[in-house]
């Protein structure tokens, strides 16, 4: 990938690069691991290194030891089974990303001296997050803010750019999310994996329905 490959104009001023969940729980090795995670660490940091983005924010999820999503808080119930949380589907998680872990870090290949915002969520015990922006679904039928949007709105950053973990979760969610709330959203697509990779087709056609960009490395790198 080259600076003549590129097929998107980036106005420095105006986009960020979100970095979503790259933490040591989803890479290989961690309690939630997603295949190829790791992968993704070194052309990020390549594309960081660039200079091409001069606005980097990361999203961590941050969750108490009790999180209601964890499988081991519901009695007979195993990881990636499904139940009702307040009217809503809710998928069970092995334990991961503990407020205080090393399983919750950032992943070391991440250059942190770019970053300059790191936004966390998943903190309440009774409400999962999967998007930057706001948690899933509480007992109230809301939505809480994380207060990425906020961050973003006061330093002037409308063009939002996503990329990290997973794919079908977190990045989709997040996307989704950016687009609903008015921001310009792109996913390089490349530069996220999923947990299941079965789900690629809608998961696209829903990003897609948004409006939000699905892009290549190669068109912003």
């Amino acid at each position: 990938m080259n600076q003549r490959s590129r097929t998107t104009v980036i106005n420095r001023e105006l986009a960020v690069l979100l970095l979503v969940d790259i933490q040591v729980d989803f890479v290989p090795g961690g309690a939630l691991a997603v295949a190829g995670g790791d992968a993704i660490v070194a052309p990020i940091r390549a594309l960081l290194a660039s200079g091409i983005f001069a606005h980097v924010v990361a999203t961590q999820d941050w969750h108490p030891p009790d999180h209601v999503s964890f499988a081991s808080r519901h009695t007979g119930r195993q990881p990636l089974e499904r139940i009702s949380l307040y009217g809503r589907e809710q998928v069970l998680w092995p334990d991961h990303c503990v407020a205080g872990t090393p399983g919750a870090l950032l992943h070391a290949g991440l250059p942190s001296e770019r970053i300059q915002a790191i936004i966390r969520k998943g903190m309440d015990r009774t409400v999962d997050s999967y998007s930057g922006f706001r948690n899933n679904w509480n007992e109230h039928n809301r939505r809480p803010p994380t207060g990425l949007r906020g961050y973003l709105e006061e330093c002037g950053l409308i063009d939002v750019y996503v990329c990290g973990l997973a794919r079908d979760y977190c990045v989709k969610w997040t996307a989704e999310d950016a687009a609903d709330l008015g921001f310009k959203a792109s996913v390089i697509w490349d530069l996220t994996r999923a947990v299941d990779a079965s789900n690629d087709g809608p998961v696209r056609a829903a990003l897609l329905d948004k409006g939000v960009r699905i892009l290549d490395a190669a068109a912003v790198f």
